[in-house]
């Protein structure tokens, strides 16, 4: 009885060794050629930039809108915000110029009703957090290639009359 264990247990771990050399190989095979912005080495630590890039909007207001590549882009930050404090729970400078109540005043976009709880004062908390969706634009080259070809529709023509 101990013999033919003893052989069921060899055969295994034989098939399991050499089942795992050949996926191994075989598993690196479709990603040759295919390199990490990392390098070889995952566990290398990021590092910043030389020189730190400068947004491509100045002060806020002091320039148009950019416009959007496709359908239900969130629009882009046209300002710097390198100046503003980190959003909290109990503060959000972007509310200063985009609230309901203020963004008349500011000559801003104001913040769309979607953004906006049942009393169309307060905002959702989940959307609270502005640059998670609106970025503000920073004039550098790609990291990686990219095709990528907007898709927005054209602007409908107004009724006949």
């Amino acid at each position: 009885m101990r013999k033919p264990a003893l052989l069921l247990l060899a055969a295994a771990t034989a098939a399991l060794l050499i089942g795992c050399a050949t996926t191994s190989a075989t598993l690196s095979a479709p990603f040759s050629g295919v390199a990490s912005l990392r390098g070889a080495d995952a566990a290398t630590p990021d590092h910043a930039p030389a020189e730190a890039k400068a947004y491509s909007g100045r002060r806020p207001g002091s320039q148009q809108p950019i416009a959007r590549t496709y359908d239900g882009q969130p629009p882009l930050v046209p300002h710097a915000i390198d100046n503003f404090d980190e959003i909290t729970v109990d503060d959000n400078q972007c509310l200063e110029c985009h609230a309901p109540a203020n963004a008349a005043k500011k000559s801003a976009p104001k913040l769309a009703d979607s953004h906006l709880a049942a009393d169309r004062l307060a905002v959702r908390m989940e959307r609270y957090q502005c640059n998670s969706c609106h970025v503000p634009q920073v004039d550098a080259p790609p990291l990686v290639g990219n095709r990528f070809a907007g898709h927005l529709k054209a602007p409908s023509a107004a009724p006949a009359r």
